[in-house]
Formats: structure tokens, sequence, C-alpha cells
């Protein structure tokens, strides 16, 4: 027979355990992975995000069980950087994810014990990022998408649908000395092709592209090129429709321009870059040293091209080029 007292204790032992399984299960820690966006908001966290999170899932982890990502936006003001970069710091997340030049210096300068996981189109040992591709050292590993290297082939890509092309105008915030390094090898390409270049500089905060606009008309400009900042991304769809009211045909170093009505891009596939990127988080989470991981060149390129937005400029795409083609919108 069961003493009163032991059944007593024993259903209260038995539901005990229950808050107590519960709170173990609550007190797990989810890895936190902190990532920084130059465009980005929280209402739009933006494609590269999502792909980072792609990467991931196709590692088998899943957001909420495995990782959770700690996202922070700058919405193209750029100065709010170092902040975000101390508050993810603050938070003590277990990697941060930085895509942009700015993000990749606050990082640096931030922390060195929290992993960095770079994307960038910059070459990380000439600017001091790592100690060398084999063995980067320090906390920071990642993925170069060599874009850096790609600003002739565009200037050649250009002159190639556009062979009268004689006159190339370059829109670009000259306040960014990694932009300026950009333009000054669009100048070097310029000259080996005999084609010249009209500087657009416009500010980094509220960049005039109406009034750059109306300077290549007045120079009679054959083409544009824009190099990217996130002022200039923020304005993608504002820039592809005044080329099409000023009938200019345009290169752009990424696809997401094209979606938005450019005529051209050629860029490393930056979708897959950050879905790579992702292997090296998942390394890191799994205790992996990033002075040991080697930084890797993404040699993975795509060309774009927006056959409806040809039309509309009257702009005919050689048939060479569009067989190269990786994405076509019709």
């Amino acid at each position: 027979m069961i003493d009163r007292r032991t059944f007593i204790g024993s259903i209260a032992g038995g539901l005990l355990t229950v808050p107590l399984a519960a709170r173990a299960q609550q007190s797990v820690k989810i890895p936190r992975i902190g990532y920084v966006s130059g465009t980005g908001s929280a209402a739009d966290q933006g494609p590269y995000v999502e792909a980072l999170r792609q990467g991931l899932r196709d590692l088998g982890q899943i957001e909420g069980r495995n990782f959770s990502i700690e996202y922070r936006g700058a919405e193209g003001k750029l100065d709010r950087v170092p902040r975000i970069v101390d508050e993810l710091v603050q938070l003590k997340v277990d990697v941060i994810v930085a895509p942009i030049t700015s993000a990749v210096r606050a990082a640096k300068q931030a922390t060195k014990t929290i992993p960095i996981v770079i994307v960038t189109g910059l070459d990380p040992v000439a600017n001091g990022t790592v100690d060398s591709l084999a063995r980067p050292g320090g906390n920071i590993t990642g993925v170069s998408t060599l874009t850096q290297d790609l600003n002739a082939k565009r200037l050649e890509l250009l002159k190639e649908v556009i062979p009268r092309l004689s006159r190339v105008a370059v829109l670009w915030t000259s306040d960014d000395a990694v932009v300026t390094t950009y333009f000054k090898e669009y100048e070097a390409a310029a000259r080996v092709l005999r084609v010249q270049l009209q500087s657009l500089q416009v500010r980094l905060e509220n960049p005039d592209v109406e009034e750059a606009f109306r300077a290549a008309a007045n120079a009679r400009a054959d083409a544009l090129i824009t190099i990217t900042t996130a002022s200039l991304f923020l304005r993608q769809k504002r820039i592809a429709d005044l080329a099409v009211k000023n009938r200019l045909p345009t290169m752009f170093p990424g696809s997401a321009w094209v979606e938005s009505g450019g005529l051209m891009s050629y860029s490393t596939n930056d979708l897959e870059a950050f879905r790579h990127a992702a292997n090296y988080v998942f390394k890191i989470l799994k205790g992996a040293n990033p002075a040991d991981l080697p930084v890797e060149q993404l040699a993975i390129f795509e060309l774009a091209i927006n056959l409806k937005t040809a039309k509309v400029i009257d702009v005919t795409i050689p048939q060479s080029v569009l067989l190269r083609a990786d994405k076509v919108i019709q």
C-alpha cells in the first residue's frame, strides 16, 4: 500500500520538474549574428541578409533554434555605422557580418575578440584588413568578391554594345576614398580604350542626381557608369529612370540596378557571395578560429541586361553580348 504522504510528495515532485525543464530549455543560448547594412532599414532589410539566411538554411541551420540575427541598417547614412557596430559589440554577439568597408573598419577598431566575417569588393590584404588571404590572422575572415577588378571590363562591355562610344559620364561620390580609387581605375581603362570620361561628382549625403544628368546631357555623354555607394544605391530607381528619360545607356556594378531599369550590369554575383559567407558564419559558430579560415576570392561573375530598357532607348544589344548574359530582363 502507498503511503498518502509519499503519494502527494511524488505528485508535487513531478509537477516541479515541468517548470524546471522548461526553464532549462529556455536557458539554452542561441548564437547571435550581428549584421550591419549600409542601406537597409528595419522595415526593408534587403536581399543580401536574406541570402545569408538562405545559406545558413542550406547548412541545416534553423533561425530561432540554431541562430538569430541582430540586424542593424544605416539607411544610407554611413556616419551611423560606427555606432551600430559599437551597439553590436556591447550586445556581445557571437559573430559580426560586415559587408561594407565602413563597417569592416569600425568592427576592426571596436573588437579584437568577436569574429568578423567580411564580404568585400576590395583587396582585404592591400587595404590592411587581413594579414594574408591564406592566413588572415586576428579575428577577421570572409569573402572577397573581386568587384574592384571589374571596372575596366565594364567599360569594355559598354564599348562593345555602343561601338561609337567616345564620352562616358561617371556618376560617383567624390568624398569617399574607396570610390576615388574606383574612379581612377576607370580613368586608366578609358585611356586604353580611347574614351573620354566626364566626372559627375555628387555629395555623399543627399546627392543631386538630377543636376548630374543635366551636366551629362550638356556635355553630350554617350553613356553613363555609376560607382555604387549607399546614397546612390538608395536612389537606383531614380537614376535608372533619369537615364531612360535622357536615352542614356547605362552600366552598373550589380544586377539590382538592372532590375530597377538600368541597361546593363557586370559584377560578381552578390547574392551568391552572401550565401557563401554563411559557410564562414557556420564554421565560426561551431568553434572555428577566424584566423585559421582563409579568405576566399569568389570569382562568380554575372552579366545582366534589361532588354525592355534597350528597346525604350533604342539600343541594340549585339548577339555576341546577349549570349554571354546570365540574366536577361525581357
